[in-house]
């Protein structure tokens, strides 16, 4: 299956109770449509030095940050394809680059560092790969340090525009078990009652949006789920238990 390798879009976040997000679902109707997967569960590791040094800058919200993580859309075997994505934002903008590849391959690439696999032996390893393979040898030290999981739904425009919208609710994340293998656990990031959604476009927000967001009182917010699962989990605390990552 094809899939979408390159993101250049605006990210903006909106923290929400159940009851607004019914509102803002009822605002959509005439605009938008659940896309082909529904309600999904989405599986992340997030990659990290060892002082965590990417995750400690973007809290620090500078002009430009950059992360590297494993997802996938399911509880995935060995030879179910994941992918590795690269995602950097400069100046508000977004620029995320990615390649699908087996667990199995994924993990041997980046974490037991073997050559980016390739269809044959005379093929090149990709250009994303390249980028990839170099973000690995500029932070020398990086490993699985955090499993995060939610519950995610993911609506598209029908006017055909790239403007997108998702719903994210029961944000776990945990530090045992960093498999996208295992099943979903670990320390809830927001309130049972809330839902985080996200709108994802390279223009404007469009006008129906806007009026539901203004009459529901939702307002932007920098919400950031490893972000939170850095300062909940492991800042201040002396233990250290990431750093493997297995397919189970």
């Amino acid at each position: 299956m094809a899939y979408q390798a390159v993101f250049k879009r605006y990210e903006m976040k909106y923290m929400m109770t159940k009851k607004q997000r019914k509102a803002v679902l009822e605002a959509m109707l005439a605009y938008m449509k659940l896309d082909d997967f529904g309600h999904t569960t989405i599986r992340n590791v997030y990659f990290d030095t060892d002082s965590y040094i990417l995750v400690r800058r973007s809290i620090e919200k500078p002009i430009y940050k950059e992360k590297l993580r494993i997802r996938s859309y399911k509880q995935a075997e060995a030879q179910d394809k994941v992918f590795i994505e690269l995602k950097k934002k400069y100046d508000d903008v977004v620029y995320k680059r990615r390649e699908s590849l087996s667990q199995l391959e994924t993990l041997e690439w980046i974490v037991r560092e073997t050559p980016f696999p390739k269809a044959s032996p005379s093929e090149r390893a990709t250009q994303i790969g390249n980028e990839i393979e170099y973000f690995f040898q500029l932070y020398q030290t990086l490993k699985p340090k955090v499993f995060l999981s939610y519950e995610r739904e993911a609506f598209y425009a029908l006017d055909g525009s790239d403007f997108r919208v998702t719903f994210d609710e029961n944000i776990l994340a945990r530090q045992e078990e960093l498999s996208l293998s295992e099943g979903v656990w670990g320390e809830s990031l927001i309130d049972e009652d809330m839902v985080l959604m996200e709108i994802k476009t390279s223009g404007g927000i469009p006008l129906w949006m806007t009026h539901v967001l203004t009459q529901e009182k939702i307002y932007k917010t920098s919400f950031s789920k490893y972000g939170t699962a850095y300062e909940k989990m492991i800042y201040g605390h002396k233990e250290e238990t990431a750093g493997k990552a297995f397919i189970a």
